[in-house]
């Protein structure tokens, strides 16, 4: 994009112009769109103003409202990569290859790899093949374009139903290319049956997915092994090819650019193929990072019930609307498509989950018991399954059910530090097996030494253990850790009472209280306790509950 002078405004059109800075800067786009048109109604040659409100309207989606500034913008000779992206975009939908070509890409392009896959693609609309993939090959050959050029060729002849020509390419290179997005391995998938090798077509399915990951990759295994021909869907037409342009940019700039940027990527390709679900998921995705919670819902309603991705869909609308503070409609969300597609283990996880944070542990653990119940029980991924059950149970103070599920979980993943810590803390809270407790949490810390949590487990167990002399060391530094953190500067509390250091304990427990949260009722620190303990002492408070007194005499 390019970068000008902040202009002056009449008294009039600032406020419109620092309203739509704001707006712009939080990533709420339909303000955005809002203020910077009102400001231009005062200022209507402002460059600024200008490419910000082509911005805006890629951001939104608008693309078709984008033109009119967009042009604006180019009969002023300004530079502005945002409005060349609208203008190319809408003559694509309008079908106009021979002015799209007649761009000069020095003073209208885009960027050189969009700009060489727009020509070859706008070849192939003409009926031009071999310039098209005269023009494939151009690209290829420029450094680090390769695999993108290739996949633009391949898709181009599987358009036009040469499926022989798109499977050498797909091929070559230890298949390369059929590996450099999902989107290719599929793509490769159908050619595959559309040269009626669909066992070909299967294998290669299970080398490069893992199976029962993606409903997609299942409907394409079950239509595979009943002999159906899968239709060639990613690509359709020369205006199929130019979404794929901006949707394989975005995604490859996904990792290293702003999500602002990218998304104007993948709102392009949604314009020019609304049905692209992958650029719609993308845009969702990115939307959500950029906190524009509505946008991002509004993106993935547009996945239709009947894609394959529509589970994903769902799913990543659920999160948005948990993020947002909508956590009821998330739940319903989750639950009617449990009923949908109740073999779908990820959806019965995702509704556990939210149920658990929702402290709704009863539901959670049914929700668990469902998720387990439809996977592979002995893989060692599962174990975070049995160690949310796990957790859920132990709220609900169904102790025995909790243990099981902890030491399940470490059954397959045997020196997992969050299993390690949360079981070994519980022994330690209850009393119980403090030897095994111990060296389940020096294990925890040996694997996450940095972690306030599990330092500050090792320090109490040290404690329980009436080992004061140690604990003092190991509650330092989770306090170290976790300076601001009320259970932490408690447990420090109490362990420099142990030792004798009467004040530090009383200093602790004031910096405990003053990090608790009110709102939190819910949370481990005891405000009443921790009050009462600075009242009277440990010691007292230990007598007034009728608990063991600590193994050594503190001096006090």
């Amino acid at each position: 994009m390019s970068s000008v002078a902040v202009p002056a405004f009449s008294d009039s059109g600032a406020g419109s112009y620092l309203a739509g800075r704001q707006a712009i800067y939080e990533s709420d786009y339909a303000a955005a769109e809002r203020y910077y048109a009102q400001a231009l109604k005062f200022d209507s040659q402002n460059p600024l103003l200008l490419e910000s409100v082509v911005v805006a309207r890629l951001a939104l989606g608008e693309v078709d409202r984008a033109l009119p500034v967009a042009e604006q913008i180019e009969q002023a000779n300004l530079p502005s990569q945002a409005a060349r992206m609208a203008i190319a975009a809408n003559l694509i939908v309008d079908g106009k290859y021979d002015v799209l070509l007649a761009r000069n890409p020095e003073t209208q392009g885009v960027g050189p790899l969009v700009d060489g896959l727009m020509t070859a693609w706008a070849h192939l609309a003409q009926g031009e093949m071999t310039k098209a993939m005269e023009q494939f090959e151009t690209v290829a050959t420029q450094d680090g374009l390769k695999e993108f050029a290739l996949y633009h060729k391949a898709m181009a002849l599987a358009s036009i139903g040469d499926f022989e020509g798109a499977e050498v390419i797909f091929a070559d290179n230890e298949g390369a290319v059929a590996r450099f997005t999902r989107r290719a391995a599929l793509a490769r998938t159908e050619v595959l049956s559309q040269l009626d090798r669909n066992e070909d077509a299967l294998q290669f399915l299970e080398d490069v997915f893992v199976a029962g990951s993606d409903p997609t990759i299942e409907t394409y295994t079950s239509q595979l092994e009943a002999g159906e021909t899968l239709p060639f869907t990613h690509v359709r037409s020369a205006q199929d090819g130019m979404a794929e342009i901006f949707f394989s940019v975005g995604a490859a700039l996904n990792a290293e650019a702003s999500p602002d940027y990218v998304l104007l990527y993948t709102r392009l390709a949604s314009f020019l193929r609304p049905d692209h679900v992958d650029a719609i998921l993308l845009s969702a995705d990115l939307l959500d990072q950029l906190e524009q919670y509505d946008l991002a819902v509004a993106a993935y309603r547009m996945v239709p019930a009947d894609s394959n991705d529509h589970h994903a869909a769902e799913l990543g609308r659920a999160e948005v609307l948990d993020r947002s503070g909508k956590t009821d409609a998330a739940v319903e969300v989750l639950q009617n498509l449990a009923a949908q597609d109740p073999d779908l283990p990820g959806v019965h996880v995702a509704l556990a989950d939210l149920q658990r944070r929702q402290e709704n542990y009863q539901a959670a653990v049914t929700s668990y018991d469902t998720a387990i119940a439809l996977t592979d029980n002995a893989a060692g991924g599962n174990w975070f399954l049995h160690y949310a059950r796990g957790i859920s149970h132990e709220r609900l103070k169904q102790w025995d059910q909790a243990e099981a599920d902890f030491r399940r979980a470490l059954e397959l993943n045997p020196d997992q530090p969050q299993v390690l810590n949360y079981l070994g803390y519980s022994l330690v809270e209850r009393k119980e097996k403090l030897d095994e407790a111990l060296d389940m949490i020096q294990r925890a810390v040996a694997a996450r030494p940095d972690s306030g949590y599990i330092v500050d487990s090792l320090g109490w167990v040290l404690f329980r253990l009436g080992r004061y002399d140690e604990a003092v060391e190991q509650m330092e530094r989770a306090v170290e850790l976790m300076p601001v953190d009320p259970v932490v500067n408690d447990h420090l509390g109490d362990v420099y009472w142990a030792v004798g250091r009467s004040r530090e304990a009383e200093f602790q427990w004031k910096r405990a209280l003053s990090f608790i949260d009110p709102e939190d009722t819910d949370g481990e620190a005891d405000p009443e306790r921790i009050r009462r303990k600075i009242e009277v002492g440990l010691d007292a408070v230990l007598a007034e509950e009728g608990s063991e007194p600590l193994k050594v005499a503190n001096g006090n």
